[in-house]
């Protein structure tokens, strides 16, 4: 290696850092990926971020992309290594799905992952998701038990828990999510990572149409509002930019959609970020937005969801029963129960597209509480018990509004506490911009 940095320095530089790295001469992109390959080895064995990793062919592009630097190229990705999340197609790989079913390989990139390869991005694997990303952690029978970076007894949330893992550990500089409940913010809380949960089709999710009727949306997790911004721009073709968002008006709540003890941890860190805003020359207001409805529409367009998906594996049966038993309510709740749920969610995306309150803004905790242990939710009743994990992200992908995370500082025991900002439809560069004011004044330790 041609630089005197040492690993860490560049493996927690994130996008923008390794991209200053690349450009200057500091380190190539072959070196760059070496790092990264290296701290998998490492580290991999213990966090199980990763399905796959792609040695050769990301080599293959780590050189492709050193003779593009050479050349001038100025891509704002090129020789960056990302890793794509297992249930976003990538050309001659077989995505699992998070399940044992033996499903083919891709013919052709998702759009996501074509449009990464065109901005230069070294793809180096996939990363770990719970059955159907149905979960807000990241355990499977097939694959094990994906753990947090901050510590091996926790989860990294999910469904982009691997992402998250990868990313937070500096195994990847970002790695792709997907977000049908709080799949990018959940992993983002847990991880002391940035997710922005965009406005429903804003970013493709090509080559499928919608996904739990419109409930995902696809995304990034990383380091830093930076990253996200430089990341979400190759994604799709709405500009998104950080700039002074003046003085706005934010109302913050407490009150999760359905009833879910709230620690006095989270509760602190959102009244201290409440502080924060008000320092920053931001009014603040107390006031609950009105979510009924939500939570029998989220349920309803979720389990009918799971069971289009299940229907569609090679192999239903190599799934695990909880997840047979989440679809089996799904395929009980079409007809009827579904149409209701479609009006339920009319209602409720045309009465939140505003914050409560006049307000510009809404801001919550991303998390009741921190990261549970691994393995604390199984069996049958995970249903139930993985609700109360996303009592504040949910309501967001029913209305399809943008949803960002910011980790705002740590709990007494070293974990990552996180708020999460709400905002109108296409709002993304105002939550980014607030996102980055929050950063420069919470932000806990890397």
């Amino acid at each position: 290696m041609t630089t005197t940095l040492d690993e860490e320095t560049i493996a927690f530089a994130g996008v923008s850092g390794q991209r200053r790295l690349l450009r200057d001469g500091t380190l190539t992109a072959v070196e760059l990926l070496e790092v990264c390959l290296r701290r998998i080895e490492r580290l991999d064995p213990q966090l199980l971020a990763f399905h796959t990793v792609f040695d050769d062919s990301a080599h293959a592009e780590a050189q492709a992309a050193d003779e593009a630097l050479a050349a001038g190229d100025d891509r704002p990705l090129l020789g960056i290594p990302i890793a794509v999340k297992d249930s976003m197609a990538v050309a001659g790989h077989s995505g699992s799905l998070g399940t044992g079913s033996p499903e083919p390989p891709a013919h052709h990139d998702s759009e996501v992952v074509r449009r990464l390869r065109a901005a230069g991005a070294v793809i180096v694997g996939t990363t770990k998701l719970p059955e159907l990303a149905l979960w807000p952690f990241t355990e499977s029978a097939t694959f094990g038990t994906t753990r947090n970076p901050w510590a091996l007894d926790r989860t990294p949330g999910g469904s982009s828990g691997g992402s998250a893992a990868a990313v937070a550990a500096g195994l990847v500089a970002a790695a792709t999510a997907s977000d049908g409940g709080g799949s990018i913010r959940i992993p983002a809380a847990c991880c002391g990572l940035v997710g922005l949960k965009p406005t429903r089709g804003l970013v493709s999710l090509a080559p499928h149409k919608e996904h739990w009727h419109g409930l995902s949306v696809a995304g990034v997790l990383t380091r830093s509002v930076e990253d996200t911004v430089t990341v979400l721009n190759v994604l799709q073709d709405e500009p998104l930019s950080t700039t002074a968002p003046g003085r706005l008006r934010i109302a913050w709540s407490m009150k999760p959609v359905t009833p879910t003890p709230v620690t006095a941890e989270v509760k602190a860190a959102l009244r201290q970020v409440v502080g924060r805003l008000h320092d920053l020359g931001h009014d603040l207001v107390h006031a609950d937005p009105d979510v009924s409805g939500i939570p029998e529409s989220f349920l309803v367009h979720f389990t009918t969801g799971t069971a289009d998906d299940l229907d569609g594996l090679v192999d239903p049966t190599a799934t695990e029963s909880r997840t047979r038993a989440v679809a089996g309510v799904g395929r009980r709740l079409r007809g009827r129960p579904f149409a209701r749920a479609m009006r339920l969610r009319q209602r409720a995306t045309q009465r939140l597209a505003a914050a409560p309150a006049g307000a510009d803004l809404l801001l919550t905790p991303t998390l009741p509480s921190t990261p549970p242990r691994v393995e604390s939710m199984t069996g049958l009743k995970t249903l139930a018990l993985a609700g109360r994990r996303a009592v504040f992200t949910s309501a967001w992908n029913v209305t399809g509004q943008p949803a960002l995370s910011i980790p705002v500082g740590l709990s007494a025991d070293g974990l990552p506490l996180a708020v999460q900002l709400i905002g109108p439809a296409h709002s993304e560069s105002l939550l980014l911009s607030v996102g980055a004011q929050l950063e420069n004044v919470c932000r806990p330790p890397l």
